[in-house]
């Protein structure tokens, strides 16, 4: 790269990180999720405003194509924001909650999903796909939208909120990270369907069996094999330079995935369950150092570029977006209310669990970046996953900070009647 190109994309990085930590500092104080001021950001620079100018237009095409810094800037960003939401799994579960848990895992998410896959062929349309999508990745793509739910997008607004400490955080938190595996594991299979129009059985056999392998031995024996590495007396890298050995994890899992043709996301969340398995402490300041550098530039010059990558002008279909937001909020109120209500809990209970649960945040974002990045979905449905996802945080976080505000509590004291009994003062937060 000449000095004249690569000033052009330190200029663009410049515009997005500036221009992301500052809306998402003034959605902040608006009492929003950080991430929609960062995706504004990207919005803005797009070819909705400052991009329909022929000269900024001209200048951001070229920055974006000069050596693929921004790609790689891009999809480091998405991995190292995977790799801390799979170190946060650890954190979460325990054992009184398994009930709840249970209930609020296999009939809130299980439910939309296997309403996703029994009505998505009957759904399923051409302006939906893209140049590698086929009716099979498209169904799960479209199923997992239905389902999930943001676990980094929650947590933030819990951290906001000061209620990152209480049961109904706890729970939220639970079955989100359960989601997020199993839904992860979906779409690994949808990627690896994604191509041709007519499938090899055995080479997509293969693929798929590699990758449910995978996904496997990194949820049980691999962690365990991390955790004697990391204690090793020859692993002189994890005792001088944490960070430096977390890190090296990450890139040596996304190395194995890419050698196996797997996708490099679904490693970088596997990577974080197995540097941490149960011994955060460990690496406590290294994980909490890479957030700080993750959170400062990385992750949010990718939620930039997703907002970049928006095409507002062609890439919209307002039915789409109707049909597609309100279709699934309402699948996924529905499941969730049921399970809730299967699980014990009862009247404001049910709407505050229900609303949380329906953030889609960062991963339903992370599910249409990887769906379009592989061509699974069109710039349209593209557009409507992340605005989906947009739109159901803004409106967790509306609710969670309006029922804060009434002083109603987030969980009633009857469902909550233990955590009431170890901490008295406190029982409305639940």
């Amino acid at each position: 790269m000449s000095n004249s190109e690569l000033t052009q994309v330190l200029f663009l990085l410049l515009l997005l990180v500036g221009l992301a930590q500052l809306f998402g500092w003034l959605f902040v104080k608006m009492r929003q999720p950080k991430v929609i001021g960062e995706i504004l950001a990207g919005v803005i620079l797009g070819n909705a405003f400052i991009g329909r100018f022929p000269f900024a237009a001209h200048f951001i095409e070229s920055a974006k194509h000069q050596g693929n810094v921004l790609d790689f800037v891009y999809w480091l960003g998405l991995l190292l924001l995977m790799f801390l939401a799979g170190a946060e799994t650890q954190q979460l579960f325990t054992r009184d909650e398994r009930r709840e848990v249970a209930w609020l895992t296999i009939v809130g998410t299980g439910l939309p999903f296997v309403l996703g896959l029994v009505f998505a062929p009957w759904l399923i349309r051409p302006s939906l796909a893209g140049p590698n999508g086929n009716r099979i990745s498209l169904t799960i793509v479209l199923s997992v939208g239905v389902a999930v739910t943001s676990v980094p997008v929650v947590s933030k607004i819990f951290a906001d909120l000061k209620i990152l400490h209480t049961r109904f955080a706890r729970l939220v938190l639970s079955v989100a990270v359960l989601e997020d595996i199993v839904l992860w594991l979906a779409l690994a299979v949808a990627t690896a369907t994604a191509g041709k129009a007519i499938l090899d059985p055995r080479a997509m056999s293969y693929h798929l069996l590699t990758t449910i392998a995978f996904f496997a031995l990194g949820l049980t024996l691999v962690p365990r094999l991390i955790k004697r590495i990391n204690k090793a007396r020859i692993n002189v890298l994890a005792r001088y330079s944490p960070a430096g050995y977390a890190i090296a994890v990450l890139f040596a899992y996304c190395a194995v995935a890419g050698a196996l043709d797997i996708s490099l996301v679904f490693a970088a969340f596997l990577a974080g369950f197995a540097v941490v398995h149960k011994k955060r402490r460990l690496f406590s300041d290294a994980l909490d150092a890479i957030g700080k550098v993750s959170f400062a530039f990385f992750i949010p010059v990718y939620f930039a570029v997703v907002g970049l990558k928006l095409d507002l002008i062609r890439g919209v279909s307002l039915w789409m977006m109707l049909a597609f937001i309100g279709g699934t909020c309402v699948v996924k109120l529905f499941s969730v209310s049921l399970a809730a209500r299967l699980a014990g809990f009862r009247g404001l209970d049910l709407i505050n669990l229900a609303i949380t649960t329906n953030a889609r945040g960062g991963p339903g974002i992370v599910l249409a970046s990887v769906a379009f990045d592989a061509g699974i979905i069109s710039s349209k449905f593209y557009t409507t996953l992340v605005v989906a996802a947009v739109l159901t945080s803004q409106i967790a976080g509306a609710w969670l900070d309006y029922v804060l505000r009434k002083g109603w509590p987030l969980l009633t004291p009857i469902a909550s009647a233990e955590l009431a009994e170890v901490s008295p003062d406190k029982p409305s937060l639940a």
